[in-house]
Parts: structure tokens; sequence; C-alpha cells
């Protein structure tokens, strides 16, 4: 069974010497490619005199709305840094904790016309502890998107791994149930309560979708398939 992941908050915490020896959180890499270089032309600007998005109504200006003030999502990596969080996320999954953060706020800020990007960036330091730039709306929107593309891509890539017949049983269940405790952690860390039902709930329900997954991939590779692209029927013969 795979090694499961470390649940205390404090692994996306910095080591508490060096976080008073700095007396302030890293900034995060500019948005743009995943690389994230500094000069991407659509970086976010800097935002120097960033409030302290600790959850206190008198950290935040006068001007800062409501529902900014009230938020309270990532509250356990409160005094995280930007590079503690992405180097969690790099090494567990293929989004970085910007694409991550922007992803989350992007479906808590949706209204009934759209998602409010100028508010999510002018605000991003107040919402989210461990980022400490503001950021343009294009730049909010470019996240979003990369989160986006990065799940569909990651999913096509597990599904192929499971339907390929490349894994056992037993080893796609390792890769299942790894893939389940990130995923439950993440949303721990987010502030969701999971309660041990829920958790079943779920586990269950995921392993009912791996079983007919795994009944029906044999089958699959041996019938009339359709490319994705053109559309032509192809034919996967017998082995």
């Amino acid at each position: 069974m795979a090694e499961e992941p470390d649940d205390r908050v404090d692994t996306l915490e910095p080591d508490s010497a060096s976080a008073e020896a700095s007396g302030a959180r890293n900034s995060e890499p500019a948005e743009g490619s995943d690389a994230e270089p500094a000069d991407d032309s659509t970086a976010a600007e800097t935002d120097s005199g960033a409030v302290d998005g600790s959850g206190s109504d008198s950290a935040y200006d006068p001007g800062v709305p409501e529902d900014v003030r009230t938020y309270d999502r990532f509250t356990k990596i409160d005094g995280s840094t930007y590079d503690r969080a992405n180097e969690f996320l790099r090494d567990r999954t293929y989004i970085t904790a910007r694409e991550w953060a922007i992803a989350r706020l992007c479906a808590d800020f949706r209204t009934e016309t759209g998602v409010e990007m100028t508010k999510i960036g002018e605000h991003l330091p107040d919402l989210v502890p461990f980022m400490t730039d503001t950021y343009t709306p294009q730049a909010v929107n470019q996240a979003r998107a990369s989160f986006e593309e990065k799940v569909r891509k990651s999913g096509a890539t597990f599904l192929y791994g499971a339907m390929s017949d490349f894994f056992t049983a037993e080893e796609l269940d390792d890769v299942m149930y790894e893939a389940t405790e990130v995923a439950k952690f993440l949303l721990e860390v987010e502030g969701v309560d999971l309660s041990v039902e829920a958790e079943l709930e779920a586990e269950d329900a995921v392993s009912g979708v791996m079983r007919e997954v795994r009944e029906h991939s044999a089958a699959l590779r041996n019938d009339e398939l359709t490319c994705p692209e053109c559309g032509h029927e192809i034919h996967v013969a017998e082995e």
C-alpha cells in the first residue's frame, strides 16, 4: 500500500527558526509558464504594502470588501511561505500553489454572471496567506486555465494507465489510495471538514468506479474505437 501523506498541518509551514529569523514571508514567483519566470509580461503588480491576511479585521484596509474579510480558506497554513506550499504540491501533483489557490478562489467567488477576477486579483494577499502579490484579472484567468488544463491532461493520463492493463489490480489500488489521500489532505488544508462517513463513502465510490474500469478495459481494447481527433473508427486487433 502506498505511503499515506503526512497529515500534519506543519508539513506546509516554514521552520519556526527560519521564520523568526526572516520575519517575513517569501514572495511567490510571478505568474506565467509552468516555470513561472519572474519577468513574465503578465506578472502581477507587486503589492509592496500587502496587508497581513491573518484573519483579524484590524489587519485590513477600510476598502476591503466584507466577503474578503470573512473568507476563511487556507487558514490552516497561515504564515506558510509560497515556496513551501509549492514544494508540497509539486512533490504530489502537477499543479502549483498559485494554481491551487486561484482555482479555489475562482470557484468560491463565482457569481451568476461569472468569476470576480478583479476582486480575486486585487485582494489575493488578503484571501490566501501564502500569496504576497496582487494579480491582474488576466493573470487570475491564466492561472485558472492552467489548472483546468493540467486536471484534464492528468485525468487522461491516469485513465489510459488504468485502461491499458499496464497496472495490476493491486498496483492500481495503490495509485488510487495515494491520490485519494492527497486530495483529502488538500481539502482539509483548505478548511473542508471531512467526516469519517464522507471519507468512506467517497473511497467506496472511487473503488466502485475503478472496478468497472478494470472490468470493461479488456473488452474496450478489442472493440471498434473512434479516433478523438478525426472521428474515424480504429479497429484494435485482438492479441
